[in-house]
C-alpha cells in the first residue's frame, strides 16, 4: 500500500476511534466487578413440593435439604420432583453430632445414612458439625491459637494458658474423636460419591481459621472438606480471612450476616447485608480462591424474593 497524507489521516482517525471505543468500554465496566467464578443461589428446606415450587418461582437455583433420615429411594423421588421444577438438591444438612461422647457409634451410623440419602437426592455434600466441646474458651478477642500438624491446640491465648487447660483438652479430644469418625466414614463417602463437609457452629471448636484449616488438611482426604458459614464466625475473624485460610477446602457456603457490637467481639445475627460482613470483599475472596459453587441462605423472616435479590447483589459483588 502506498502511503499518502489522506491514507495516513484516515488510518490514524480509525485507530483513534477504536482506541476511544475500547477506553469507553473499559470506563463503562469500571463500576462493575468482574469475576472468574460462578456462584449459584440456594435455599434451605425439607422435603416439600409446595415449598420447592415457591423457591423455584422466587428464582433460586437449588435446595439444601434438612431431611437426612430418609431412604435413598425416597430421596430419589424428591430429586425427580426437584428436577421437574428446575431445582438441584445440592447438599444435605446432617448438622450436629457428638463424636466425643458415648453416642459415637450411633452418630457415625446416622452420618452413613445421611450420605446414602444424599446420593439419592443427587447431592454432592453432607454438612456435618462433628462435636461440641462443652467447655468455655477464651473471649473472642483473646484467642490466639497455635496448633500442631494435626490441628490440635498447643495454646489458645498468648501468655498463661493454665486457665484454659480444660478447654484445650476438650478441643483436642473433639479433634481426635472427629478423626476416628472420619476414618470410618470416608469409605462410605467414597462409595456414595458424597463429600463430608465439616462446619463449626458456635460450638467452641476451631474458633480461628488456622486451627480449622490445619485440622481438616491433616485428614488429607478428598472426601473430607469444609462447609463455611459466612456469618457464623465474624466475632472471631473477618470472613475473608477464613476464606483465605480455608481456601480450596471450601466446598459449600452458607449465607447469613452478623452485626458486631461496639466491642467488635460480640453482637447478633441479622439478615444478609444488614450486618458487619463486607460482602464485596467476601465475593472477591471467594473468587480469589477459585470457589465455583453454591451459596445457601440460612435465614428466615423475609419474603423469598427479597432473599434472592439480596443474594443476587452478593453474587454480583455489590
Amino acid at each position: 500500500m502506498r502511503w499518502n497524507r489522506r491514507n495516513f489521516l484516515t488510518t490514524t482517525a480509525a485507530a483513534t476511534g477504536l482506541a476511544l471505543v475500547g477506553n469507553l468500554r473499559n470506563f463503562v465496566r469500571a463500576d462493575e466487578p468482574t469475576f472468574q467464578t460462578k456462584l449459584l443461589r440456594s435455599w434451605m428446606g425439607g422435603v416439600d413440593e409446595k415449598q420447592y415450587a415457591e423457591v423455584a418461582e422466587a428464582g433460586f437455583d437449588g435446595i439444601e435439604t434438612t431431611t437426612w433420615d430418609i431412604s435413598p429411594a425416597e430421596a430419589e423421588k424428591t430429586r425427580k420432583m426437584a428436577d421437574k421444577l428446575g431445582l438441584r438438591i445440592h447438599s444435605v444438612l446432617r448438622g450436629w453430632t457428638n463424636f466425643n461422647t458415648d453416642s459415637f457409634d450411633a452418630d457415625v451410623k446416622s452420618v452413613e445414612r445421611s450420605l446414602e440419602a444424599a446420593a439419592g437426592f443427587g447431592a454432592d455434600a453432607v454438612l456435618l458439625v462433628p462435636c461440641r466441646t462443652g467447655v468455655a474458651g477464651p473471649a473472642p478477642g483473646d484467642f490466639d491459637i497455635e496448633c500442631d500438624a494435626r490441628g490440635n491446640a498447643i495454646r489458645v491465648v498468648r501468655g498463661d494458658n493454665a486457665p484454659f487447660a480444660d478447654y484445650i483438652k476438650a478441643q483436642n479430644e473433639a479433634n481426635e474423636a472427629t478423626r476416628r469418625a472420619m476414618e470410618l466414614l470416608i469409605p462410605v463417602a467414597e462409595r456414595t460419591g458424597v463429600i463430608i463437609a465439616l462446619e463449626n457452629v458456635w460450638n467452641n471448636l476451631w474458633c480461628k481459621p488456622n486451627i480449622a484449616a490445619k485440622f481438616i488438611r491433616s485428614i488429607d482426604n478428598p472426601w473430607v472438606k469444609s462447609y463455611f458459614d459466612i456469618g457464623n464466625h465474624v466475632k472471631y475473624a473477618k470472613p475473608e480471612l477464613w476464606i483465605e485460610e480455608l481456601g480450596d477446602l471450601i466446598v459449600k457456603v452458607h449465607i447469613k450476616d452478623f452485626k458486631l457490637d461496639a466491642t467488635e467481639h460480640n453482637g447478633e445475627f441479622v439478615h444478609p447485608r444488614d450486618g458487619s460482613v463486607d460482602w464485596p470483599v467476601v465475593r472477591t475472596a471467594l473468587d480469589k480462591i477459585g470457589y465455583n459453587g453454591w451459596l445457601t441462605i440460612e435465614d428466615g423472616g423475609l419474603p423469598l424474593v427479597e432473599f434472592r435479590e439480596r443474594l443476587d447483589l452478593i453474587v454480583a459483588g455489590k
